[in-house]
């Protein structure tokens, strides 16, 4: 089994890019959106997040809300770590689940914003950053409905994408057009293909 580690920062397209490597066949598990099952789902992360961080966080119908619960963890960087080691955990404990699934001939990718930070990205076979710089990402982002202080929050929690490219496999520029990233994304997909067939070996950390 082949596994990829795709990420990029805030604003960069990684989710876009998430979806043509499912067009493409490939199977994508989005870290964001498994922790937003756990809470969705009420067991015990959902517990532990509302035993740690209180009602507050929670809307009408009990749900977690998940702007104010950020608001709360960017602005305490131990609450924030509090909130990791809720979830990740969990996180961590379902991908394995989700990778005895796959065959040896298989890709698997999934997507994380903060693999490179955490250093997590060494126990995939090949990390995939979706590049573009700041001020596109800062306008892109915008554009889809983020407050301008969110973003800045956001974006320092996460390392310059140009300080990423030292630690990429893989680099996806994306500055053009929609469909030029996806022919992009097309041509990688053929790579990566080619590249199962000959892979026999297992993650390395450096």
């Amino acid at each position: 089994m082949l596994k990829i580690a795709l990420t990029g920062n805030l604003g960069s397209g990684k989710s876009t890019v998430g979806t043509f490597l499912r067009e493409a066949g490939f199977r994508v598990l989005d870290a964001d959106k498994i922790i937003r099952s756990f809470y969705q789902e009420r067991g015990e992360v959902y517990q532990k997040v509302v035993q740690v961080f209180g009602g507050e966080v929670l809307d009408e119908e009990g749900n977690i809300d998940r702007k104010k619960l950020a608001r709360i963890v960017f602005e305490h960087q131990d609450k924030l770590k509090l909130l990791e080691e809720i979830t990740h955990g969990a996180l961590y404990r379902r991908l394995a689940e989700e990778f005895a699934k796959d065959s040896e001939s298989s890709v698997v990718v999934v997507e994380a914003s903060l693999f490179i930070e955490k250093g997590t990205h060494r126990d995939y076979h090949a990390t995939l950053l979706v590049y573009a710089p700041y001020e596109l990402c800062r306008e892109r982002a915008l554009a889809s409905g983020y407050d301008p202080q969110d973003f800045e929050r956001r974006w320092r929690r996460q390392m310059p994408p140009e300080e990423k490219l030292k630690h990429a496999t893989f680099v996806v520029s994306n500055t053009d057009s929609v469909e030029r990233l996806r022919e992009k994304v097309r041509h990688l997909a053929r790579v990566l293909r080619n590249w199962v067939e000959f892979q026999n070996i297992a993650p390395r950390r450096s």
